[in-house]
């Protein structure tokens, strides 16, 4: 990771870590970058989710690549994954993102796609670092040199949608439950099942600015629950605020997660012939209930380090084409360059629709260990990340839990690549046994940081 560039973009608490300032600083940046590897004049695409900040953070990250010389189309709300397909439609020279995804709305984020709808490479990300901090080599136009600003928001929805109703095979009958975050699908998912011609309700598509992730979406299921217990919906799907996430709950509500959703589309594509690699990619933080489902339905599981960028490195590595992350971050890369929410819906319809069965049903036979995360929330940043990570005692500790477990269970400590934290997740034969390690860890951290 870089000075500002993490793993998933440029992270802050809008105002604060990520203010103006720095968005214009980005832009003015990224411009004279594209500027010194394209003859052509640069035109940048900018979608966002539905925070607040939004509003200021695209007004000063547009000023910045008008300002050395770059033409932005806005699209207006759109989720992640419509920004990065409609970069490469577009044949725009970048696209960029405004949004802090899963996050609660005084978080916000600057998150970068190439021409070919993947996200940065670490070098050039190092050179919009170095003229962010030093701005003596940056472009300064003047003059017909200035950028100019333009924008269609539902000509490209409509773009967006349309790509996805393409990868639909066939009708649902059941009912649909769908819980856009009040984030960035709030308009797209509508449009999207009434194109492929289902039944569905949706809750939580009124966002005011603040209300996204705010006790709804992929990480805040009650709601989602309330509606599936009702009986009256076959099928629940539920977004985070920037909808590249998407995690499913069966008719009794149960949640189906990231892990079993892999295991659900790998034993289909398996069967049908289109599973690439003979594997799936999914993470360290994966279920190992899902490594015995892909062994006994003959495929590999591998893992990747935790976050999207390592998954598809991993993907490419290896030759796969399905991966993704207990979160439902899912990456299908003979359709899309990133993680899409609601491509992951259509394709587990599609499953669900050729099998004739409920989705309980449907996963029923994927074994999972019970599984803790819990988090230990960093007040000191880097400096006390770094004490309590390079701990022997936290490390000798870990390896005596891990042993305790005898072979039926693992631990995992890591600090998260997008908040301030260090999470740590345990699984054991019980939930109990669980989160008896996990608290005992986190206790832990809090001895080590108070050591110093």
């Amino acid at each position: 990771m870089g000075k500002y560039f993490g793993t998933d973009g440029i992270r802050g608490v809008a105002g604060a870590e990520l203010d103006a300032e720095l968005a214009f600083k980005v832009g003015r940046a990224a411009a004279t970058v594209l500027a010194q590897d394209n003859e052509e004049r640069s035109r940048v695409v900018i979608a966002r989710d539905t925070r607040i900040s939004c509003d200021m953070l695209e007004t000063a990250l547009t000023a910045g690549l008008c300002s050395a010389g770059a033409d932005v189309t806005l699209f207006g709300v759109l989720p992640t994954p419509a920004a990065a397909y409609l970069t490469v439609i577009s044949e725009a020279s970048v696209g960029v993102v405004i949004s802090a995804s899963h996050n609660t709305y005084e978080h916000n984020g600057i998150k970068l796609f190439g021409r070919n709808g993947f996200k940065l490479t670490d070098s050039l990300e190092e050179r919009i670092e170095r003229l962010i901090d030093d701005d003596s080599g940056v472009q300064k136009k003047t003059g017909s040199e200035l950028g100019r600003i333009s924008g269609d928001h539902i000509y490209w929805i409509d773009k967006y949608v349309k790509s996805l109703v393409t990868a639909s095979e066939g009708q649902y009958k059941g009912r649909i439950a769908i819980d856009c975050a009040n984030g960035a699908a709030y308009e797209t998912a509508r449009a999207l099942f009434r194109e492929i011609g289902a039944e569905f309700e949706v809750i939580n598509d009124e966002p005011d600015g603040i209300n996204i992730n705010d006790d709804c979406g992929s990480t805040h299921l009650d709601g989602l629950r309330e509606m599936m217990q009702t009986g009256r919906f076959g099928v629940g799907f539920a977004f985070d605020g920037d909808a590249d996430r998407c995690l499913v709950l069966d008719e009794n509500g149960n949640v189906v997660d990231g892990d079993m959703i892999l295991g659900v589309l790998a034993r289909e594509m398996k069967a049908v012939g289109n599973l690439k690699g003979g594997a799936v990619v999914g993470t360290v933080n994966s279920n190992s209930g899902i490594s015995i489902f892909a062994r006994d339905n003959g495929f590999e599981f591998h893992r990747a380090q935790t976050g999207d960028r390592y998954v598809l490195e991993m993907m490419w590595e290896t030759g796969c084409n399905l991966g993704g992350e207990s979160s439902g971050h899912i990456i299908f890369t003979d359709d899309a360059t990133t993680g899409d929410g609601q491509l992951t819906a259509i394709k587990f319809l599609n499953v669900l629709i050729a099998s004739g069965k409920t989705v309980s049903e449907l996963v029923r036979d994927i074994p999972l260990y019970p599984q803790v995360m819990p988090s230990y929330k960093l007040t000191g940043g880097a400096e006390e990340r770094d004490i309590i990570m390079t701990s022997s005692l936290l490390h000798d500790e870990i390896a005596l839990q891990h042993e305790s477990l005898g072979g039926e269970g693992r631990i995992l400590v890591r600090p998260s690549g997008t908040e301030p934290v260090i999470r740590v997740l345990v699984e054991a034969k019980t939930e109990v046994l669980a989160a008896e390690k996990a608290e005992y860890l986190i206790k832990l951290m809090k001895k080590i940081a108070c050591m110093q």
